[in-house]
C-alpha cells in the first residue's frame, strides 16, 4: 500500500488578503502541508522573469519539485493558468482547452506521474468558469472526452481544482456520477470552504476513481495560509493499493 498527499490550491496570482503579491508565502504554506502532488490555479509566470515574477518556476525551485504550467491565456504579458508540481517524476503532460467563445479562456492540465511502485497516476488540474452554462459545457467535456480518454483509462485518476460552483449544481452531479468525490461534509463537518477567512461557498474539489481511497481530507488553516491567498489549500491523503 502506497500513500500520497494531494493538495489543490488557488493562489490568486500570489496576492494575499493584504493585497501584497508574495510568492514566498505560497512556498511557505506548501512547505507546511508537505504534499507529494500539488495542483495550483491562477498562477502568473513571466517567461525568463527574475525571481518571483515567474511564479511557477519560483515555487517549484524553492520546493525542489518538478513542475508544468498549463497556460490558458496571457495576463499583462505573462502566462496565466494552472500548474502541477510533483515530488515524483512526471512522464507526460497534456493541456486541454475548456474555453467557451466570448468568455475568459479556461483549461485543464493533465500530468502522468510515476509513483514509487512504478505505477502511473494521472492528475488533472482544472479551473472552471463562473457562468452556469459555461461550467455545464466544461463539466461535460471533462467527464465525456478528457478524463476517460484511452491514454489514461489504465491508470488511476485524480481530478482537482477550482470548479467555481457555489452550490451543488450540475457540474458537481456530473463529476460525482463518473468519479468519487472527496466529501468535505463527511471529513470536515462543514459544507463551505471559500473564502478562507469567512467561508460562504464550496469551490475547491477533489475527485478520484474508485481504485483509490481517501484516508483523510482537510483544509489547511494556518495563520500564514489565511493571509497568503483568498482560498485555503484543500488536502487529501490517499491510500493506493498495489
Amino acid at each position: 500500500m502506497q500513500r500520497i498527499r494531494v493538495v489543490t490550491y488557488n493562489i490568486h496570482k500570489c496576492q494575499g488578503m493584504d493585497r501584497r503579491i508574495q510568492p514566498t508565502r505560497i512556498v511557505e504554506v506548501l512547505r507546511e502541508i508537505d504534499a507529494d502532488l500539488i495542483g495550483l490555479q491562477e498562477v502568473l509566470s513571466l517567461a525568463n522573469g527574475v525571481g518571483e515574477l515567474d511564479q511557477a518556476r519560483y515555487i517549484s525551485e524553492h520546493l525542489e519539485f518538478e513542475y508544468h504550467l498549463g497556460e490558458t491565456r496571457k495576463h499583462k504579458g505573462a502566462a496565466y493558468g494552472n500548474v502541477i508540481l510533483s515530488r515524483f517524476p512526471i512522464t507526460a503532460v497534456q493541456q486541454y482547452d475548456l474555453s467557451m467563445k466570448g468568455l475568459e479562456k479556461r483549461g485543464c492540465l493533465r500530468a502522468d506521474i510515476k509513483l514509487k511502485n512504478a505505477e502511473v497516476l494521472h492528475l488533472f488540474n482544472v479551473h472552471l468558469g463562473t457562468s452556469y452554462l459555461e461550467r455545464r459545457y466544461q463539466a461535460r467535456k471533462l467527464v465525456e472526452t478528457i478524463v476517460p480518454t484511452e491514454a489514461v483509462t489504465a491508470g488511476k485518476r485524480i481530478v482537482v481544482g477550482d470548479f467555481n460552483e457555489w452550490t451543488r449544481g450540475l457540474t458537481t452531479r456530473l463529476m460525482s456520477a463518473h468519479l468519487k468525490s472527496a466529501d468535505i461534509k463527511l471529513h470536515l463537518q462543514r459544507t463551505r470552504t471559500y473564502p478562507g477567512l469567512l467561508p460562504l461557498m464550496h469551490l475547491d474539489h477533489i475527485y478520484y476513481d474508485d481504485r483509490l481511497e481517501v484516508e483523510k481530507l482537510y483544509l489547511h488553516r494556518s495563520r500564514r495560509a489565511l493571509i497568503a491567498s483568498d482560498h485555503l489549500p484543500l488536502i487529501a491523503d490517499f491510500a493506493i493499493p498495489h
